[in-house]
């Protein structure tokens, strides 16, 4: 696949994004299929601003910081657990839990759409706006190193429990994304949820 000349990168899996009462807002990537192979990485940001990045290996974590913007960057294993709708994810500074409801209307609007089409660009961008007004969130835009990026969600569902201990601290129960994240041109939604999406970097 081409864009202006250059590759594109694919990344498929899932992201969760949770808030919590401390004011820290947590983003999980957790990547089934990408040219790095599988892998997990978490952004955080502190309520005074500050982001970080662990990343579980030097090749990933200069691919994503080049991608997206950070104050600190962590090379770190990071694991994934997944037991029917309970997730845990840990790392040498972060252990992080949450649990996945049932998926509502948005979720199962997104599973209706193709995933030929849910993952086409034209259509990225056409369902940019109405995913911005409904969910506060972008579905594509220019990233770190010249880079542009699509998000091509396929499925959602909320996260109704979570818990988080970052360098020990308890950041305490779940809460709203808010503020948005500043670690590119988007955000996750509001409210705490795992999204299902193809993302293409090219």
């Amino acid at each position: 696949m081409k864009n202006r000349g250059r590759a594109r990168w694919i990344f498929d899996g899932r992201i969760a994004g949770i808030g919590t009462a401390s004011g820290t807002r947590l983003v999980l990537g957790c990547w089934t299929h990408s040219p790095f192979g599988p892998f997990a990485d978490v952004m955080a940001e502190r309520r005074d601003g500050h982001r970080l990045l662990l990343a579980p290996d030097r090749r990933t974590a200069r691919f994503v910081a080049a991608t997206y913007s950070f104050d600190e960057v962590r090379v770190e294993p990071v694991r994934v657990t997944v037991r029917g709708d309970h997730w845990t994810v840990t790392s040498d500074s972060l252990t992080l839990r949450f649990t996945t409801g049932r998926r509502g209307p948005p979720g199962l609007a997104l599973r209706a759409v193709p995933r030929v089409l849910a993952t086409r660009p034209r259509w990225i961008e056409a369902v940019g706006l109405p995913a911005r007004l409904l969910r506060g969130v972008r579905t594509c835009g220019t990233a770190g190193g010249g880079r542009h990026e699509w998000y091509g969600a396929r499925d959602l569902r909320p996260v109704r429990d979570a818990g988080a201990v970052l360098e020990g601290e308890d950041l305490g129960p779940p809460a709203p994304v808010v503020p948005p994240v500043r670690f590119g041109f988007g955000s996750t939604p509001r409210r705490p949820c795992l999204v299902r999406v193809t993302t293409l970097v090219g």
